[in-house]
Protein backbone atom coordinates (compact mmCIF):
# COMPACT_ATOMS: atom_id res chain seq x y z
CA UNK A 1 0.00 0.00 0.00
CA UNK A 2 1.37 3.39 -0.92
CA UNK A 3 1.40 5.94 1.89
CA UNK A 4 -0.41 9.24 1.66
CA UNK A 5 1.21 12.43 2.93
CA UNK A 6 -1.20 12.36 5.89
CA UNK A 7 -0.22 8.78 6.77
CA UNK A 8 3.44 9.76 6.60
CA UNK A 9 2.71 12.70 8.91
CA UNK A 10 1.17 10.23 11.38
CA UNK A 11 4.27 8.07 11.11
CA UNK A 12 6.40 11.13 11.82
CA UNK A 13 4.40 11.82 14.98
CA UNK A 14 4.82 8.21 16.06
CA UNK A 15 8.45 7.54 15.10
CA UNK A 16 10.37 10.83 14.98
CA UNK A 17 11.55 10.71 18.60
CA UNK A 18 12.48 7.01 18.67
CA UNK A 19 14.35 7.35 15.37
CA UNK A 20 16.13 10.45 16.63
CA UNK A 21 17.21 8.56 19.75
CA UNK A 22 18.35 5.65 17.55
CA UNK A 23 20.48 8.04 15.47
CA UNK A 24 21.97 9.90 18.45
CA UNK A 25 23.13 6.59 19.93
CA UNK A 26 24.98 5.83 16.73
CA UNK A 27 26.45 9.24 15.91
CA UNK A 28 27.02 10.63 19.42
CA UNK A 29 26.22 13.95 17.76
CA UNK A 30 22.71 15.35 18.34
CA UNK A 31 23.06 17.92 15.56
CA UNK A 32 24.05 15.28 13.02
CA UNK A 33 21.23 13.05 14.28
CA UNK A 34 18.68 15.83 13.72
CA UNK A 35 19.97 16.29 10.17
CA UNK A 36 19.86 12.55 9.46
CA UNK A 37 16.35 12.29 10.87
CA UNK A 38 15.22 15.13 8.59
CA UNK A 39 16.84 13.35 5.63
CA UNK A 40 15.12 10.13 6.68
CA UNK A 41 11.68 11.66 6.60
CA UNK A 42 12.42 13.59 3.41
CA UNK A 43 13.41 10.30 1.74
CA UNK A 44 10.29 8.65 3.16
CA UNK A 45 8.12 11.44 1.79
CA UNK A 46 9.78 11.13 -1.59
CA UNK A 47 9.43 7.34 -1.62
CA UNK A 48 6.04 6.97 0.08
CA UNK A 49 4.36 5.75 -3.10
CA UNK A 50 6.80 2.83 -3.31
CA UNK A 51 5.99 1.60 0.21
CA UNK A 52 4.39 -1.84 -0.05
CA UNK A 53 3.94 -2.81 3.58
CA UNK A 54 0.54 -3.46 5.04
CA UNK A 55 0.62 -2.22 8.63
CA UNK A 56 2.24 0.12 11.15
CA UNK A 57 4.96 -2.34 12.08
CA UNK A 58 5.98 -2.65 8.43
CA UNK A 59 5.93 1.14 8.08
CA UNK A 60 8.09 1.51 11.19
CA UNK A 61 10.57 -1.06 9.93
CA UNK A 62 10.61 0.73 6.57
CA UNK A 63 11.42 4.04 8.31
CA UNK A 64 14.22 2.45 10.35
CA UNK A 65 15.62 0.98 7.15
CA UNK A 66 15.64 4.43 5.59
CA UNK A 67 17.27 5.84 8.74
CA UNK A 68 20.02 3.19 8.63
CA UNK A 69 20.62 3.98 4.95
CA UNK A 70 20.76 7.72 5.66
CA UNK A 71 23.13 7.08 8.57
CA UNK A 72 25.48 5.11 6.33
CA UNK A 73 25.31 7.90 3.74
CA UNK A 74 26.07 10.44 6.46
CA UNK A 75 29.23 8.66 7.51
CA UNK A 76 30.35 8.39 3.87
CA UNK A 77 29.78 12.01 2.95
CA UNK A 78 30.43 13.76 6.27
CA UNK A 79 34.00 14.77 5.53
CA UNK A 80 33.29 16.06 2.04
CA UNK A 81 30.23 17.96 3.22
CA UNK A 82 32.07 19.69 6.05
CA UNK A 83 34.82 20.77 3.67
CA UNK A 84 32.27 22.11 1.16
CA UNK A 85 30.36 24.08 3.81
CA UNK A 86 33.59 25.58 5.10
CA UNK A 87 34.65 26.48 1.56
CA UNK A 88 31.31 28.23 0.97
CA UNK A 89 31.32 29.90 4.38
CA UNK A 90 28.00 28.31 5.37
CA UNK A 91 27.38 27.49 9.00
CA UNK A 92 24.59 25.30 10.33
CA UNK A 93 22.40 26.81 13.00
CA UNK A 94 23.63 25.23 16.18
CA UNK A 95 21.12 23.53 18.42
CA UNK A 96 20.02 25.48 21.46
CA UNK A 97 20.97 24.12 24.86
CA UNK A 98 17.35 23.11 25.41
CA UNK A 99 17.22 21.24 22.07
CA UNK A 100 20.54 19.56 22.77
CA UNK A 101 19.48 18.42 26.25
CA UNK A 102 16.14 17.15 24.95
CA UNK A 103 17.86 15.06 22.31
CA UNK A 104 20.35 13.69 24.83
CA UNK A 105 17.43 12.78 27.09
CA UNK A 106 15.77 10.94 24.21
CA UNK A 107 18.92 8.95 23.59
CA UNK A 108 19.68 8.56 27.30
CA UNK A 109 23.26 9.33 26.30
CA UNK A 110 24.32 10.71 29.68
CA UNK A 111 23.12 7.49 31.32
CA UNK A 112 24.92 5.48 28.68
CA UNK A 113 28.12 7.49 29.13
CA UNK A 114 27.95 6.88 32.88
CA UNK A 115 27.41 3.16 32.39
CA UNK A 116 30.33 2.89 29.97
CA UNK A 117 32.56 4.90 32.34
CA UNK A 118 31.57 2.62 35.23
CA UNK A 119 32.20 -0.48 33.14
CA UNK A 120 35.54 0.89 31.94
CA UNK A 121 36.53 1.48 35.56
CA UNK A 122 35.60 -2.09 36.46
CA UNK A 123 37.72 -3.67 33.72
CA UNK A 124 40.92 -5.39 34.79
CA UNK A 125 43.76 -2.86 34.79
CA UNK A 126 45.51 -4.46 31.79
CA UNK A 127 42.35 -4.32 29.65
CA UNK A 128 41.41 -0.82 30.82
CA UNK A 129 44.85 0.53 29.92
CA UNK A 130 44.84 -1.24 26.55
CA UNK A 131 41.40 0.17 25.68
CA UNK A 132 42.42 3.65 26.85
CA UNK A 133 45.58 3.63 24.73
CA UNK A 134 43.82 2.22 21.67
CA UNK A 135 40.51 4.13 21.77
CA UNK A 136 41.20 7.34 23.66
CA UNK A 137 44.79 7.95 22.59
CA UNK A 138 44.24 6.26 19.20
CA UNK A 139 47.50 4.34 19.34
CA UNK A 140 48.14 1.67 16.75
CA UNK A 141 48.62 -1.87 18.00
CA UNK A 142 52.36 -1.75 17.39
CA UNK A 143 52.75 1.38 19.55
CA UNK A 144 50.32 0.04 22.13
CA UNK A 145 52.28 -3.23 22.36
CA UNK A 146 55.56 -1.35 22.85
CA UNK A 147 53.99 0.95 25.47
CA UNK A 148 52.67 -2.02 27.46
CA UNK A 149 55.73 -4.17 26.71
CA UNK A 150 53.63 -7.01 25.32
CA UNK A 151 53.20 -8.64 21.92
CA UNK A 152 50.83 -7.18 19.35
CA UNK A 153 48.65 -10.30 19.66
CA UNK A 154 48.39 -9.77 23.41
CA UNK A 155 47.57 -6.09 22.85
CA UNK A 156 44.82 -7.01 20.39
CA UNK A 157 43.43 -9.59 22.81
CA UNK A 158 43.32 -7.11 25.71
CA UNK A 159 41.61 -4.46 23.62
CA UNK A 160 39.18 -7.01 22.23
CA UNK A 161 38.24 -8.34 25.67
CA UNK A 162 37.87 -4.82 27.06
CA UNK A 163 35.73 -3.64 24.15
CA UNK A 164 33.60 -6.77 24.41
CA UNK A 165 32.89 -5.96 28.07
CA UNK A 166 32.09 -2.35 27.17
CA UNK A 167 29.79 -3.51 24.38
CA UNK A 168 27.91 -5.67 26.87
CA UNK A 169 27.44 -2.58 29.07
CA UNK A 170 26.19 -0.56 26.11
CA UNK A 171 23.82 -3.34 25.08
CA UNK A 172 22.44 -3.51 28.61
CA UNK A 173 22.00 0.27 28.72
CA UNK A 174 20.28 0.36 25.34
CA UNK A 175 18.26 -2.80 25.74
CA UNK A 176 15.45 -1.35 23.66
CA UNK A 177 16.12 -2.24 20.06
CA UNK A 178 14.56 -0.25 17.22
CA UNK A 179 11.83 -2.89 17.05
CA UNK A 180 11.12 -2.42 20.77
CA UNK A 181 10.92 1.32 20.21
CA UNK A 182 8.52 0.74 17.32
CA UNK A 183 6.31 -1.45 19.48
CA UNK A 184 6.34 1.22 22.21
CA UNK A 185 5.38 3.86 19.68
CA UNK A 186 2.61 1.64 18.31
CA UNK A 187 1.07 1.40 21.79
CA UNK A 188 1.35 5.13 22.46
Amino acid sequence: MALSADELAELYDRYAEPILAFLVRRTWDPEAAVDIMAETFAAALEGRRRFRGGDRAAAGAWLYGIARHQLADHFRRDGAQRRALARLGIERRPLTDVEYERIEDLAASSELRDRVADQLGSLPVDQREAVRLRVVEEQGYDTLARTLDISQDAARARVSRGLHALRAAIDAATAQSPLDLQRSADHA
